[in-house]
């Protein structure tokens, strides 16, 4: 039997890589009875936002593999992945960064296999803001300025904008949560927890409170010795998938986590934190690793899935065929993962990985010359995937 999954082409360079996505994904052998929702910036003004139809169908089909759709900077609407998350409970955004050979990067001789777990639906992204001038907004910072014990806000209630930044215990907990849960299936050596704590005491404080307090609790479960401290050492049982080797856990503060990670990303694995600090810090690690073109991320809710390429869309180069069209098919090989298709999941990687080895079948950026003229198009590049995966 077939799996339902929404498939959303997106606009700008989206429906190529969308198309050069399903070749691949169906070429694995996994039967998708791929239900296609048109979801472009066309249709977004058109409509006046996401059309219904759209959330309908991922809420009937629980899973949802989607290209980029563009989100205009500073005016519009707002951008559709958030929309998305928000209404459908899409609480954990999970961004794996990982080294390929051949992939350019100036870590070439460090292997980089991060994981980013970002907290989807609070922080600074709930879009609780007010904007500058207007009357709600001098109400409000007027109460503000009464009601604080400590530091007011001192600029002019008239030329001042204010955003609210909602961390709370429900939301620190579950994604914690779901960070051990998903070291501990995927065996994982460590994670660690970030946030800016010394300063932002009663959000950040708070999230180290709770990520302690679940990591205490997975300490308890399995039987973990030292764990708050960051010492591996299990004693003696299998830890959910660790086969007994223990699970550190470590704390790090946002900033000294960046140079952290540009000195050392050897030393970290799942990486867990709230909503603006992960959009960051999956961007910074996608760096390390070549790029956003071969950067995937999922986006997890207790109701249903939303596959997606971290870059955006890209639209001077639409209709081009000229795209890498990696990052989308390796969040295929997330999708698979969720649909319990693993082995076609292995193969889709692996295919993925031997191609971006081999060198040939690549698109521009992936060449050491970007002009060179043996460069294939994006779908080209999966179509030589789906012959790699014939071959294994």
């Amino acid at each position: 039997m077939a799996y339902k999954v929404t498939l959303i082409p997106g606009d700008g360079v989206g429906p190529e890589i969308a198309e050069a996505t399903r070749k691949c994904i169906d070429a694995t052998g996994v039967k998708i009875d791929w239900d296609v929702q048109e979801c472009g910036i066309e249709v977004i003004e058109a409509t006046g936002g996401v059309p219904p139809r759209v959330l309908e169908s991922i809420k009937a089909n629980k899973v949802a593999l989607k290209a980029p759709i563009t989100t205009p900077i500073g005016k519009g609407f707002r951008s559709v992945n958030v929309y998305l998350r928000q209404e459908l409970g899409l609480y954990a955004c999970v961004r794996p960064c990982k080294s390929y050979k051949g992939v350019r990067t100036f870590f070439e001789n460090v292997n980089v296999d991060l994981v980013i777990i970002r907290e989807n639906t609070e922080d600074l992204y709930a879009g609780v803001e007010f904007k500058a001038g207007e009357a709600v907004t001098e109400k409000l910072i007027g109460q503000i300025n009464e009601a604080s014990a400590g530091k007011k806000i001192s600029t002019s209630s008239k030329t001042t904008g204010i955003s609210i930044k909602p961390i709370s215990w429900e939301g620190t907990s579950q994604i914690s949560d779901y960070a051990f849960d998903y070291a501990i299936r995927n065996n994982r050596k460590s994670v660690t927890s970030i946030c800016k704590a010394n300063i932002m005491k009663f959000t950040d404080g708070l999230w180290y409170d709770v990520t302690r307090a679940v990591a205490t609790a997975y300490k308890a479960k399995y039987e973990w010795s030292e764990l708050e401290k960051g010492v591996s050492a299990a004693k003696g049982v299998n830890a959910g998938g660790l086969n007994g080797s223990g699970l550190v856990y470590m704390e790090r503060l946002i900033d000294n986590m960046c140079m952290q990670l540009v000195q050392k990303p050897e030393l970290y694995d799942v990486l867990v934190m709230s909503n603006l600090y992960g959009d960051i810090l999956s961007d910074l690690c996608a760096g390390l690793v070549g790029g956003l073109g071969v950067a995937p991320g999922a986006n997890i809710g207790k109701e249903g899935a939303v596959f997606e390429a971290t870059h955006g869309s890209a639209p001077k180069y639409k209709g081009q065929n000229k795209v890498n069209p990696t990052a989308l098919i390796l969040s295929g090989k997330l999708m698979l993962e969720h649909l319990g298709e693993a082995e076609a999941a292995r193969k889709l990687e692996q295919a993925v990985a031997d191609i971006i080895a081999e060198g040939k079948d690549v698109t521009y950026d992936m060449k050491d010359n970007r002009n060179d003229p043996t460069a294939v198009g994006t779908q080209e590049m999966a179509e030589a995937i789906c012959r790699r995966m014939r071959q294994l």
